[in-house]
């Protein structure tokens, strides 16, 4: 089993999809990066050398992946709320943030409904 930015890649994957597990690299990225490597990336991870596997390592390790990225959209998101800018703002509140509505859905942002009693009419 390869291991690359501190992530067991699955073994019976292809490399294109074994990399997409690492936190930062998508489908277009992991071509990309079997391509500096020079590995094909129609090979399975658990047919990789260890000379394939050190090559991906460093074309990885020049790549803000994992760790290092997470607590960067962890500091831009951060930044946005101190600024207090309309999207810091929905960060805070719990909403979405990209023009959706909210009227009906944004139940992944919201959380569970919570319900709000109603208030009696006064009788005459």
């Amino acid at each position: 089993m390869a291991r690359i930015a501190s992530i067991d890649l699955p073994k019976n994957k292809r490399g294109v999809i074994g990399l997409t597990y690492v936190y930062g690299i998508g489908r277009s990225r992991a071509r990309e990066i079997l391509e500096a490597a020079g590995v094909d990336k129609s090979i399975k991870v658990k047919d990789w050398t260890d000379d394939q596997v050190n090559n991906i390592r460093q074309v990885i390790g020049e790549i803000k992946v994992e760790g290092e990225l997470r607590s960067e959209v962890q500091l831009n998101i951060k930044r946005l709320m101190d600024i207090g800018c309309y999207r810091g703002v929905r960060h805070r509140v719990g909403l979405p943030l990209r023009g959706q509505r909210t009227k009906n859905n944004s139940r992944t942002r919201k959380g569970k409904r919570k319900t709000v009693a109603n208030k009696k009419k006064a009788a005459k």
